[in-house]
């Protein structure tokens, strides 16, 4: 079945849900023009359905191999890839001055959806590359920027990064690889590093990879690691690929899905690094990279649902068995649970997709106003940008499958290629657990002020709905009240434990509360419109969800212990 790139909805949003004009009038990205975002829009669209999207089985069916030390990529991928890096996709938002386009995280975060919509597998190359952009930006010395940034913005050379190792997964901290100091400049880095996305390929002329690593007598932990840029071949006097470096593919992944993402164990041996920032200063400049890279994953999850969607929808329009409805004609879709599926589907989707774009928002805000109250709401957003996202993405893959039925569960129709290409989304940039609680300790950290805030905005938008649906409007203020008070409640636990225990089901409920927001906002472009309907379907039937979760969120932590080890296992 064809996927279509999701153009109209991200117009819609930009206008009625997230206020993109906003963005639009400040000076840093006043160029971003409504006729150049509907153009963007338009032709990202379009390479994604027409080019992009075909390579979404073949990579599934021909996974990349390593071949000989050479990893080989499936077929059309390499095209795919150019096409991309052609369309100055990659260097969307970098800045100018090494050849981005300088355009708003919105604008980048809109084409990378239907990126992974179209192809998850190769999209994450593209954002492999933009992290890393996007920290040698910001940590790089101005020999590293001159060399590499042209190059990895163009996409002749593409990049990763490197933290994970066999021992060290979340515990960053407990990593062993290291660095030692050449005396010219350059480090010495050993170790080995595993699930690196697109670690090794033949789709570009050079792989760089930023890794984490400790410099021999740094303290232990992440406050004594550091980062470093090893290419796989060492830049000549041009700055052209030259000698291989020290840099090895083991093996690559055997995985459950994104067989054409090659994931790779990678082995350095003295390869030759340089450091990007200060020495120890490594996980600094690594969530410059991953903070932008968590928003890319949770995008990734609502570009896979999206797909989901179109394709168990095109299933129930098609699939005949039974009549149901006042003018059944035979097909599934006139069902009321396959109804409620693709309407589930269809609520959920525009609830993750807004609330990734207002993530987004916030961080093209913070960068054009320096604004701390819009710092402090974009990293408010992002755990739940990625976590909601990526729920969303499983959830909405799960559904697709199941309207599919016992077809479903046949590799041919696809359904079951995007659940197993979507589940590692809510593991990888940090897993969904650690993003709740860091929502509930770090971005707590100012006692929920900036939680309140946005519970502010939302009462005002609420109250500005009441004449047009009365109904709605009650129940959005009672779930914003509601969550007020468990926010106030959890704020004042001084036991991160405590907190830490209830974080998941209080991100998925401060989530449902927000999705439900963002369907009022797009419910109040007209009354009478789909609009209205999707959004009396979310806030009557999704909604209030949100009561349970938060009742789970302030059960403490008590009971989670209540049993030992061994009582579990009996």
């Amino acid at each position: 079945m064809p996927f279509h790139a999701a153009v109209t909805e991200y117009d819609f949003i930009f206008k009625h849900v997230v206020n993109f004009a906003q963005v639009q009038s400040t000076d840093l990205f006043s160029e971003a023009t409504e006729d150049l975002t509907a153009a963007i829009l338009e032709e990202a669209g379009k390479m994604c359905t027409e080019v992009i999207a075909p390579l979404q089985r073949p990579g599934d069916l021909h996974p990349a191999r390593l071949e000989n030390g050479i990893v080989r990529t499936s077929p059309g991928f390499a095209e795919g890839f150019k096409a991309i890096a052609d369309g100055g996709w990659i260097g969307m938002s970098a800045q100018p001055e090494h050849g981005g386009m300088g355009l708003p995280m919105s604008l980048t975060t809109a084409v990378n959806e239907m990126l992974s919509g179209a192809c998850l597998s190769l999209q994450l190359a593209p954002l492999m590359s933009q992290g890393q952009i996007e920290a040698l930006e910001h940590h790089g010395s101005d020999a590293i920027k001159d060399i590499y940034l042209p190059k990895l913005i163009s996409g002749e050379w593409t990049g990763t990064m490197n933290l994970t190792e066999p021992q060290a997964g979340s515990d960053v901290g407990a990593l062993q690889s290291k660095a030692e100091d050449n005396g010219d400049g350059t480090y010495r880095i050993s170790g080995q590093k595993i699930y690196i996305t697109w670690g090794d390929h033949d789709i570009a002329s050079n792989v760089c990879h930023l890794v984490l690593a400790r410099i021999p007598g740094a303290p232990a932990g992440t406050k004594g690691i550091s980062l470093f840029l090893v290419p796989k071949f060492l830049p000549d006097a041009d700055g052209n690929p030259g000698k291989r470096n020290g840099v090895s593919v083991v093996s690559l992944e055997h995985k459950m899905g994104l067989h054409g993402s090659p994931t790779a164990v990678m082995q350095y041996d003295e390869a030759t690094g340089w450091l990007v920032g200060p020495e120890q200063g490594g996980m600094a400049a690594m969530f410059t990279m991953m903070n932008n890279a968590r928003l890319g994953v949770g995008m990734q999850g609502v570009g896979v649902a999206e797909a989901a969607y179109q394709h168990a929808l095109e299933y129930a329009r098609d699939r005949k068995q039974g009549k149901a409805g006042p003018d059944g004609k035979g097909s599934i879709i006139d069902h009321a649970d396959v109804r409620r599926m693709l309407l589930t589907m269809k609520a959920e989707i525009f609830a993750a997709r807004a609330i990734g774009l207002s993530c987004a928002h916030a961080i093209d805000m913070t960068r054009a106003t320096k604004d701390p109250a819009w710092s402090a709401r974009a990293a408010l957003f992002t755990p739940m940008a990625k976590a909601f996202g990526t729920d969303t993405g499983i959830g909405m893959a799960d559904m697709g499958l199941q309207v599919h039925g016992g077809m479903g569960f046949i590799e041919e129709t696809g359904a079951a290629q995007f659940i197993r290409d979507v589940r590692v989304t809510a593991i990888y940039e940090g897993t969904n657990g650690v993003q709740a609680m860091d929502l509930v300790a770090r971005k707590m950290m100012d006692g929920g002020e900036a939680a309140n805030l946005l519970l502010d905005e939302i009462v005002v938008d609420v109250e500005a709905a009441r004449e047009m649906y009365p109904n709605m409007a009650d129940s959005m203020w009672q779930a914003t009240e509601t969550l007020r008070e468990a926010t106030e409640w959890l704020t004042g636990q001084p036991d991160l434990n405590t907190r830490f225990a209830g974080a998941v089901p209080y991100l998925r409920a401060f989530a449902r509360v927000l999705g439900g927001h963002l369907h009022l906002r797009a419910a109040m472009s007209g009354k009478g419109t789909p609009r209205e309907v999707l959004a009396r379907f979310y806030i009557q039937r999704l909604l209030p969800e949100h009561a349970s979760l938060l009742a789970h969120a302030q059960a403490g932590e008590t009971d989670l212990f209540a049993m030992t080890a061994d009582e579990l296992a009996a």
